[in-house]
Formats: structure tokens, sequence, C-alpha cells
């Protein structure tokens, strides 16, 4: 019989495991497990965010639930701000698929916020016009997509509600995350590729030309061992607070051949005298509109530096 007191026994302590963020709901993270246990998590203290796609260390506290001790580094991180707070899309993933379609309308504008974020993290980016079944009532969206593809962004056409499978190649291999305004087919694209994944779907605003806002939280889909994808809650806009203003003419790929050519070594291509991308601009070379986008960010970038 053991002469040991009960109390001198060593209790079994939970052992710090790691996993994948793969849902978001605000404060509280589903998280799977490298032996594939799912758990729902809050972390610990106020250490930053949880993106899905995160890779963390996790502590199990009760049957089910843990705690997030650490995010481990990430190789990119897609996320957007104002002034006041930023907001976290998805981390670790290869590829931004920005999701537009004939109907409801989508703005340029926030493509191009889009990409300057994508640009920014070296995130490869590809558009994928949807609704492909309506284009029929207008022309306008190809039109308007072919200048994104004279940039060197890949342009895939698809009507997800009838045939997903010209999609599946471009996705082999890669974490993507769909991005893009609501009512443009995320949910449905989704549904098409993971039938079990339900996600919600909502008739367009014919009256409005919008789209109602379906998806409330951002959710990884793993596609086979090598290929994943995540779907987020519909875009309206697209903050960028976080880009240094000098880094913002870095995310327009077409201004590139003309930025360091300046007179001035810090152009900050607005006014200033001989100012090689204002001049590209002046001779056709470049984009009145992009370079207008382009003016709009650095007012606002500048404007909040002076506060």
């Amino acid at each position: 019989m053991s002469s040991k007191h009960p109390s001198s026994r060593k209790l079994t302590q939970p052992t710090v495991g790691r996993g994948q963020v793969i849902a978001t709901y605000g404060r509280q993270y589903e998280i799977k497990t490298q032996n594939g246990t799912l758990l729902t998590c809050v972390m610990r203290g106020k250490k930053g965010g949880v993106a899905c796609g995160d890779q963390v260390e996790i502590l199990p506290t009760t049957p089910g639930q843990g705690v997030i001790e650490m995010v481990l580094p990430r190789s990119s991180l897609l996320y957007r701000s104002d002034a006041f707070r930023q907001k976290l899309i998805a981390a670790n993933v290869t590829q931004l698929i920005i999701v537009v379609a004939a109907v409801p309308s989508f703005s340029e504008e926030l493509i191009d916020r889009c990409l300057i974020a994508a640009e920014n993290q070296h995130i490869k980016v590809f558009i994928l016009l949807n609704k492909a079944d309506l284009l029929e009532q207008t022309r306008a969206p190809i039109a308007t997509l072919a200048f994104y593809q004279s940039l060197g962004y890949p342009l895939l056409t698809i009507s997800a509600c009838q045939d997903i499978e010209p999609l599946r190649p471009y996705l082999q291999g890669h974490t993507s995350v769909l991005a893009g305004q609501s009512g443009m087919g995320k949910s449905t694209i989704i549904n098409a590729l993971i039938p079990d994944a339900q996600r919600t779907t909502m008739e367009i605003s014919t009256a409005l030309d919008s789209g109602r806002h379906t998806t409330t939280h951002t959710r990884l889909y793993h596609l086979d061992s090598e290929s994943s994808i995540i779907d987020s809650p519909g875009l309206q806009e697209f903050g960028l607070h976080h880009i240094d203003s000098r880094e913002l003419a870095w995310g327009f790929t077409e201004f590139r051949p003309y930025l360091g050519q300046c007179r001035f070594s810090n152009c900050r291509h607005m006014t200033e005298p001989d100012c090689a991308l204002l001049r590209a601009a002046q001779d056709g070379k470049t984009n009145a509109r992009r370079l207008a986008v382009y003016h709009k960010l650095m007012v606002s970038a500048e404007n909040q530096k002076a506060w």
C-alpha cells in the first residue's frame, strides 16, 4: 500500500498543441487541431487579432474548448483598416480571388483597393466574373475588366450555379480567399465547391442594384490536402490606412516603370514638377481613373498623418 498522501500526487497538466483557425466569430475562434479535433477558443489576454487561416498554439481547457496562447508567424495577412480600427480578413493566403458579377454592378475602386492590399502582401490575384449567364443583360463588365487583364491580372468567367468546374484548376495548391461586394455570388461559389458548406444565399435587390449581406463570419474550407478556400463577408468598402503613403504607388503595377524616374526622389506624384508618373498620365500611358484613385488615397493618408 502506498504511503504517499493523495495530495502529493502530480496532476496531469494539459499540453499546448497547434492548430489552424478555420472560422472566426467575433472574439471566438474555431480551431482544427493537428489531430483533426475541433475546438472553440478565445485569445488569452489582448495580444492582437486572430485571422482565419492563422496557425496557432492552443491550450485545451474544458472538453471542446481552449485558449489561444500564441499566433504563429504569418506568411501573409490580408486586412483592411480605417482611421480607428483594423479588420482582419485572412492569414497565410497565397491567392486573392476578387469576385465580381454581371449583376449587380460592382465598384472599380473597390477592386483597386483590394489589388493594392494584395500587392502590399505579395499575394497572387485573379478576378472572377460570376453570373456569366446574365452577361446578355449588360456588356459593361467585360469592357471594364479587360483593363485589369491588360495589367496582368487573370480573368476567369463562370456561372457558379451552372458549372463550377472551370474554377477548380485555379485553386489547386493554393490557400485562396474570396473577396468582393455582397451579391456577387461568393456563397454560391462555396456551395458549388463544397456542397456540405450550406452557406446562406439570398436574391439581389434589382431596384437597388445591390446584394444583401448574408455571410456573417469568415470560414476556411479544405478542398484537398494541398488546397483550401476562405469565404469572407461581403465588402462595401476597403480601407487602406495601414499602408504607408510612400508605398501606395507601388500597389498600382502600371505605375512601377515610372517610379524613381521623377526629378525629386521623394516625389508624391501629386503636383510636383517633372513627375514621371504625371507626365505618363498626360501622354496617355497610364489610366486617368486609376491615377485619380491614387490621388484620393494619398490625400486620405496625408490627412491621417495630420491628425
